[in-house]
């Protein structure tokens, strides 16, 4: 059997629901022709709720504790094995165009200034950058001042040489251009919404453009190829060029809403996003945590960053639509695994919450997940059966045919998803391990219940999904319920020692 391409399509921070095949509020049509090719999986989970940690996993199919980046801020350590690395050893071309996040703002970091700015340094970058032999990339999402890398370059080369005035300003800087930042709101929020960098110079093109470049010269060398094509929107900053700003309107936006009470019996941080001004002083250290704040946030001012979300997503859906138009001009399309997914999702008001946090309802955990493989993967199918991130990697590998390759705590999901066998694993597992300060929190999911422990107390979440959907009734403290409890701890225990990964190989009895 020939080996397959393999294109790894993601977006950043995209809430399950952000797709037009289940949502028909936003119009998505390349992602929708996907879900009408392949098979749509409707219980994906990642298995870390922010950037970096969910990221390296999907590369290295470990979860955040065992390959070490466990939250944003931290570095996954270059020697940890992956899956661009095992596919390159095997002979296929690997490529990562766009948002990567391995890496954090300072320390020893390639994504820090001034090596963000340093173009000379992008221009000759030759070296494999965890396992991609090629990579083009960008660091910022919309408007944010840590811009640079591949993207600068090539907004360099295209002319705009003031690319500089359109982002935010680092301290001493200047940008006359840049977004409007509200005031007395969320580091993300903006005046207008609408950006005035030129459309085609938006790091969206960039992407799909740069993406369809190395699909043509892996085709032209005849070799497979492995590429992530990596989008990082929907992501706020809530700003987008025109027209993707103002293609929806605020007034039909539905955001999600708090049910009264519904934090009564939750852990008590909770809560305090419903204050005006929260003390979680104690959590912020060494550094933010994120969403440990206010959450109370104008609902029009929620309704037009809705509209400017969708934008994003529909924006990035184009792109998608130009690669794969370009895999059915080179007639690779039969012969091209593709998977679409994002890293975490997102906050739309669901809970009195926006973007993101220590609240592991299925808004933040679950996420969209799609699967083409013309002839070999059922099309137009619809499947409630659990997926994670962590799955990703050997997948991959076991369909390149690849069969050496390190130990991984994900599993292959390849038969299932060609519709061979049974799902092959039962639950999901979430590490959330933001801030060192803060409790850490972990949730085991199967398809019924889904509980969240946290490292102090005996506070937590139980949540019956199907009697309850929307979350709004945590079961922990209900009598009724003790012995789902107790059970579900034994379970997420066992799962989690049946996880552990056997790194080296027995050889003596001493």
């Amino acid at each position: 059997m020939s080996r397959p391409n393999i294109l790894l399509i993601t977006t950043d921070q995209q809430h399950f629901s952000a797709l037009g095949a289940v949502n028909p509020k936003i119009s998505t049509p390349n992602l929708d022709r996907l879900c009408a090719e392949g098979t749509r999986f409707d219980r994906a989970y990642c298995p870390a709720p922010t950037c970096t940690p969910s990221r390296a996993s999907v590369i290295t199919g470990l979860y955040p504790s065992q390959h070490g980046a466990w939250t944003i801020g931290c570095k996954l350590d270059e020697n940890v094995p992956t899956v661009g690395t095992a596919l390159a050893e095997a002979g296929y071309h690997t490529g990562l165009i766009g948002k990567a996040h391995f890496q954090p703002l300072a320390g020893d970091s390639l994504e820090k200034q001034p090596i963000l700015r340093d173009l000379a340094f992008w221009r000759d970058y030759s070296e494999r950058f965890y396992g991609f032999d090629h990579v083009e990339l960008v660091r910022n999402h919309a408007d944010e001042a840590h811009v640079g890398q591949h993207y600068a370059l090539w907004m360099e080369e295209q002319g705009l040489t003031d690319w500089k005035e359109y982002f935010q300003p680092l301290p001493g800087e200047t940008s006359a251009k840049a977004p409007a930042r509200a005031k007395d709101a969320p580091y993300w929020a903006r005046e207008g919404r609408s950006w005035d960098l030129p459309e085609d110079m938006h790091y969206t093109p960039w992407i799909g453009q740069r993406s369809v470049d190395f699909i043509d010269r892996a085709a032209t060398d005849g070799t497979p190829f492995f590429l992530w094509t990596s989008f990082p929107d929907p992501h706020p900053p809530y700003t987008v060029p025109e027209p993707w700003a103002s293609m929806y309107d605020p007034d039909e936006m539905e955001p999600g809403r708090i049910t009264p009470g519904e934090h009564d019996l939750n852990a008590p941080h909770f809560a305090k996003t419903q204050e005006t001004d929260p003390d979680f002083a104690d959590w912020h250290q060494p550094h933010e945590a994120h969403g440990c704040d206010s959450h109370l946030y104008p609902e029009e001012a929620l309704k037009k960053d809705m509209a400017v979300y969708y934008g994003m997503m529909s924006f990035l859906d184009r792109e998608v639509g130009r690669i794969l138009d370009k895999l059915d001009a080179l007639g690779l399309a039969e012969d091209t695994l593709i998977i679409f997914t994002t890293d975490h999702g997102h906050f739309l008001g669901q809970h009195g919450l926006v973007a993101k946090g220590p609240f592991h309802y299925e808004d933040m955990l679950r996420v969209p997940f799609i699967v083409r493989w013309p002839g070999k993967v059922p099309d137009g199918a619809v499947e409630t059966s659990i997926q994670s991130l962590l799955d990703i990697a050997p997948t991959i590998l076991e369909a390149a045919g690849v069969n050496d390759y390190p130990a991984m705590q994900g599993v292959s999901q390849l038969d299932h998803w060609q519709g061979q066998c049974s799902p092959p694993r039962d639950h999901a597992i979430c590490e959330n391990r933001h801030n060192p300060v803060m409790p850490h929190v972990t949730s085991y999911i199967e398809q019924r219940y889904k509980i969240s422990v946290y490292r102090d107390g005996r506070i937590g979440e139980l949540f019956d999904l199907a009697s309850d959907p929307q979350e709004t009734r945590n079961l922990w403290t209900d009598p009724s319920s003790a012995e789902v409890r107790s059970a579900m701890l034994q379970r997420m225990v066992q799962s989690m020692l049946a996880a552990e990964p056997m790194k080296s190989k027995r050889v003596a009895q001493a």
